[in-house]
């Protein structure tokens, strides 16, 4: 790999890769966006490239040059346990290989229940969810092969995602058509609880921090995550927004209802906790470190808004 060469590589072109490769992009990087098609829309200044990272030779020709890749693939939700550890096999045996640095992203998953105690990077990893485990155990080899020497690898944890693409999430297609058609939305569990969202563009900005800024390496950060207010409360914002009135029909256990359909739910069901207990991510160590900030929760809820208005027109 050349010296002076600067690829940097995301797996997954879901709504946190795709905001991400447009991210580093504005940050004057070449991007290479990998997904197994390659066949999503055009990008400004991003190259699209098809590959099975699930493969030690897809991971190998997915990252070819790179000098930092981020791992943002993710699967089918009944595929996860399967298949995530898969992935995570071939892309770290690539890096290892190649002497590219790794951003993996996480989820919130390896702490478990917390009986509603505030989540910092300090909190014990507790998880007794099938789920919850794989993810502690992937992020414990991550942090292994940094250790070894092996690899150099930093960690993002992000809370439950919005933005605009963001359809499969409980502040996402479960939401915003509703809100901008019927009034009729869906909520999860006790939604006069404090939750967590993190903003799509705030997960990309964090990423791509740790992508250039190497003294990150070899933990566990939060990425930049708007303080958490009630789910009931957020649904009052939107409500502010579209002009309407909202009503909310409220699952209290996982059933399939709209987008979240029986497969989903059945392996959502060990997850439902995060519906029945506060859900507070503190990012604030990152934020501190790094220098740089959430958005305000108004300003990722207007820009979802916006997208979910458009999209509802192409639909």
């Amino acid at each position: 790999m050349p010296a002076d060469y600067n690829l940097h590589v995301v797996l997954g072109s879901g709504p946190a890769g795709t905001a991400l490769a447009q991210e580093l992009v504005r940050r004057s990087h070449p991007v290479r966006l990998v997904d197994r098609k390659a066949d999503g829309p055009a990008l400004t200044g991003v190259e699209r490239y098809a590959a099975d990272v699930s493969t030690a030779e897809g991971a190998r020709a997915a990252i070819a040059d790179a000098a930092v890749v981020y791992h943002c693939v993710n699967v089918g939700y009944h595929l996860q346990v399967e298949v995530m550890p898969r992935i995570q096999e071939a892309v770290l045996g690539a890096v290892e290989a190649s002497g590219a640095r790794l951003v993996v992203l996480d989820t919130l998953y390896p702490y478990g229940e917390t009986g509603g105690a505030v989540m910092t990077e300090d909190t014990p990893w507790k998880a007794t969810s099938r789920k919850g485990r794989m993810r502690a155990d992937l992020d414990e080899k991550y942090l292994a092969a940094h250790h070894a020497g092996r690899a150099r690898v930093a960690v993002g944890r992000s809370a439950d995602f919005v933005g605009p693409g963001v359809v499969n999430s409980t502040l996402g297609g479960a939401v915003f058509p509703g809100a901008l058609t019927s009034g009729e939305i869906l909520g999860l569990g006790n939604i006069d609880l404090p939750h967590s969202y993190t903003y799509t563009d705030d997960v990309a900005a964090g990423l791509a921090t740790l992508g250039e800024r190497p003294e990150g390496d070899g933990r566990v950060w939060h990425l930049p995550t708007a303080p958490a207010l009630t789910t009931r409360r957020i649904h009052a914002m939107i409500e502010e927004r579209v002009g309407r009135p909202l009503s909310a029909l409220i699952l209290d256990e996982a059933r399939p209802f709209g987008p979240f359909d029986e497969v989903f739910m059945a392996e959502y069901a060990e997850m439902f906790y995060q519906h029945t207990e506060p859900q507070i991510m503190d990012s604030s160590a990152f934020e501190e470190a790094f220098g740089v900030y959430h958005t305000p929760l108004a300003e990722a809820l207007d820009a979802t808004l916006s997208w979910y208005g458009e999209w509802l027109t192409r639909q």
